[in-house]
């Protein structure tokens, strides 16, 4: 589930890049509208200067009581950590495919999103790898 702020971002503002039509034609995302309704002055306070998409999805996570929130932006996920929600990036959820078995190949499947133009830092992928026993992302 994600709001239509982050459904926009990616499908709109990221056309051309792989994702975006992976996420138009992904029928199993549900895409939210105006996630922040009734959540009060104190939240939308706390996410005072995030993007929007960032903002929403806080909004949206703590609306649903989520058990947890993807987020990347480093100020984001202090905010989030802030109200109480439980945070996790991308590169959780692939090492927890990976150690579920679902990703068979975790270093090639970080190469492919760097290759892609995807900003990660190579510092954290790399301790991902070494988490996983994988060793270094480039041998």
């Amino acid at each position: 589930m994600i709001p239509r702020e982050v459904h926009e971002e990616v499908t709109v503002a990221g056309a051309g890049l792989p994702v975006a039509d992976e996420v138009r034609r992904a029928s199993w995302i549900e895409v939210r509208s105006d996630p922040g309704k009734g959540l009060g002055s104190s939240m939308e306070s706390a996410c005072a200067g995030l993007g929007a998409g960032e903002r929403s999805v806080i909004y949206l996570a703590s609306g649903l009581k989520a058990a947890v929130v993807l987020i990347e932006e480093d100020r984001a996920r202090r905010v989030a950590k802030n109200l109480g929600l439980a945070v996790a990036g991308s590169i959780a959820v692939l090492e927890r495919g990976a150690r579920l078995k679902k990703i068979p190949d975790l270093r090639s499947v970080y190469l492919s999103l760097l290759d892609q133009g995807i900003r990660f830092n190579a510092d954290l992928l790399e301790q991902s790898l070494i988490r996983c026993g994988l060793g270094k992302l480039k041998q």
